[in-house]
């Protein structure tokens, strides 16, 4: 079981939701996974489980800021633009 981060939503369901927006940019631009990972200096598998939140029996995805900003800065888009709303409000654990 994925551990919750508000009462209503958990770490796997956040993650998920940050990888559909991910997801969403990449398909407006008609570009594919292959192109954002080669462009932000990453492996496909790397960028592939970014997007997809993870794998079936592996842990949530929870990727660096590094690869966040490097995903960021190839879409062309703030960071704050690929992080799923709302934040999580890690002060209430």
């Amino acid at each position: 079981m994925s551990a919750k981060i508000s009462d209503d939503m958990t770490w796997e369901e956040y993650s998920r939701k940050i990888g559909l927006q991910l997801q969403k940019e990449r398909e407006r631009r008609k570009w594919s996974q292959e192109r954002v990972a080669y462009d932000a200096h990453m492996s496909k598998v790397q960028y592939q489980r970014i997007e997809g939140g993870g794998y079936r029996n592996d842990p949530v995805s929870n990727p660096t800021i590094k690869s966040l900003i490097a995903i960021a800065e190839v879409l062309d888009l703030k960071i704050t633009d690929l992080l799923a709303q709302p934040w999580p409000d890690l002060r209430s654990r």
